[in-house]
């Protein structure tokens, strides 16, 4: 962050945002804006360049087909890597978390190249359908509560030696590998399976984001009493029996 201003980029909002993700955009602007910050957000559609100067990338959710085209023109661009390389903060959601990996598989049926930013490979997973309420206890290095999203997504992914589990799940399935992970980050890099939208429930890691973009360890506080009743809502339904 330079000249006292955050820079908020969202990434292919055209291709990217399923299941109401452009929330988070939403969420990290609203909580740096009420802490006095100048938020410059920028809405970066699928046909323009990815800024090399942005604080925190948003990537959201999307189909088969948007996601392999967003792949395709985010490693044309070449613009993301260096961001990260410059120190930029990276926050991906479902099909931009498997964009990030190693690689995916497409809607083709095809290995699909990732963009190498996660230690993660995703591929098809046999089984039903992972859909419902998560609820999973994030990692203790990150010092935040527990995480609460919706997941909706057939892709099981696979963690490498880099990459540590953002969280292991109580209720869910998480990355779908049956032992219990959910997510990946390393570094300034995460990802998630996570609907909701996530940072809206957990708006926490939205002020994770803004610490890490803001070299601080810790932020004014502000009124969370809406999110607070957001979460406890969706934890106490993730905790009905089914």
């Amino acid at each position: 962050m330079s000249d006292n201003q955050l820079r908020l980029v969202w990434i292919y909002p055209d291709l990217l945002s399923t299941y109401g993700d452009q929330g988070n955009a939403l969420v990290v602007e609203r909580r740096a804006r009420q802490r006095g910050l100048d938020v410059a957000r920028l809405d970066v559609r699928s046909d323009q360049p990815i800024p090399t100067s942005g604080d925190i990338y948003l990537i959201g959710g999307g189909e088969d087909r948007p996601q392999r085209l967003a792949a395709e023109r985010l490693r044309r661009d070449g613009h993301l890597h260096r961001a990260v390389e410059n120190g930029a903060i990276v926050f991906s959601v479902c099909a931009g978390y498997q964009i990030l990996g190693h690689e995916f598989i497409n809607d083709l049926g095809q290995r699909e190249p990732g963009l190498g930013l996660l230690d993660v490979v995703s591929v098809r997973g046999e089984g039903e359908r992972c859909v419902g309420d998560v609820l999973a206890d994030i990692d203790p290095q990150l010092g935040l509560p527990p995480l609460t999203g919706f997941e909706n997504h057939q892709g099981v992914t696979h963690l490498g030696p880099t990459a540590r589990p953002l969280a292991r799940v109580q209720i869910g399935k998480g990355n779908g590998t049956g032992d219990g992970t959910e997510g990946a980050y390393n570094g300034t890099v995460f990802g998630t399976y996570m609907h909701g939208p996530v940072l809206a429930r957990n708006p926490l890691i939205a002020d994770l984001l803004l610490k890490l973009a803001l070299d601080v360890n810790a932020l004014p506080p502000i009124d969370d009493r809406w999110y607070e009743a957001l979460r406890n809502e969706r934890i106490a339904a993730a905790q009905q029996p089914a």
